[in-house]
């Protein structure tokens, strides 16, 4: 997670401006500290960065912890070039990974005073990759798929080229998908209309039946308005299919109309713009 076209580590030996102004190697302590509250994230990919270039570092938080506007989250101790050098990669590592760590939590909590069970979830429209789903963990949110590798998800450009009709596709994806299941997380398949949603169901209840297996089956819900979802989820439930799949609502969600999707009945909410529209957290580092 710590690459060295992240952290640059070479640079800590280039800093023009240290150099210029004629700072110079003697001991200084910085003090991380927040400027808001929220969850913080991202203290144990700093602290490894900073011990790996010599600095002593002593949290005072851990992650996933709250935090309140003034409290301090870390103290480190080492030369004053170093410190400088590496202040705006730490503070830019602590910031998006805590602020993707508050909207998670934030939203979390919104969602489930309307469903208990439901989960806010990640995607893959991530900027820092692993980090990026850490925060989220962190946040209490579930990360979904950490790579293509772990699980098999149909979008609607697979189906497309399965089948002319989404509620044909469905099911000839999901019985090709059945045979990789063992290698995969889980199979899920993104449609967008109930007919679609009634027939991937339908197919996961008949393989499951026909293997006896215990296997994580989802349906995605991609793009419908949230009475829509909530269709659905009540045609599951008649049709007793509402026990062989997971229901995940996607597309066009967010803070705004979140609570409309978790009272629809839905067992995962995904939330793109958690990741790729990420607001960092006010966090500073003062010097002495």
């Amino acid at each position: 997670m710590l690459s060295d076209a992240l952290f640059q580590a070479d640079r800590a030996s280039r800093d023009l401006t240290v150099g210029a102004l004629g700072i110079s190697d003697r001991k200084a302590e910085a003090v991380i500290s927040s400027g808001e509250g929220g969850v913080i994230a991202g203290l144990a990919e700093v602290s490894l960065m900073l011990r790996e270039r010599g600095i002593e570092v002593a949290l005072e938080k851990i992650d996933g912890n709250g935090i309140r506007p003034g409290d301090v989250l870390l103290r480190a101790e080492g030369s004053q070039a170093k410190l400088l050098a590496l202040e705006r990669v730490a503070l830019n590592l602590l910031q998006r990974m805590s602020g993707i760590a508050t909207a998670a939590h934030c939203l979390q909590e919104r969602a489930r005073k309307h469903s208990p069970s439901v989960r806010i979830v990640g995607t893959r429209k991530t900027a820092w990759d692993l980090l990026d789903k850490r925060a989220l963990h962190l946040g209490g949110a579930g990360t979904h798929r950490l790579s293509l590798g772990d699980a098999i998800l149909i979008k609607n450009n697979h189906l497309a080229l399965l089948a002319g009709r989404e509620e044909d596709a469905a099911p000839l994806a999901i019985e090709r998908a059945w045979k990789f299941r063992e290698e995969s997380a889980f199979i899920e398949v993104e449609v967008r209309s109930e007919v679609a949603a009634r027939a991937a169901a339908k197919t996961f209840r008949r393989l499951l039946e026909e293997t006896e297996e215990d296997y994580p089956c989802l349906v995605m819900l991609d793009n419908m308005q949230a009475a829509q979802v909530e269709a659905v989820v009540g045609m599951l439930r008649r049709e007793q299919l509402w026990d062989y799949t997971l229901v995940e609502a996607s597309g066009g969600i967010s803070a705004a109309n979140l609570e409309a999707y978790a009272a629809s009945g839905v067992d995962a909410i995904s939330i793109g713009s958690l990741t790729h529209s990420a607001r960092a957290l006010d966090i500073s580092q003062k010097i002495s």
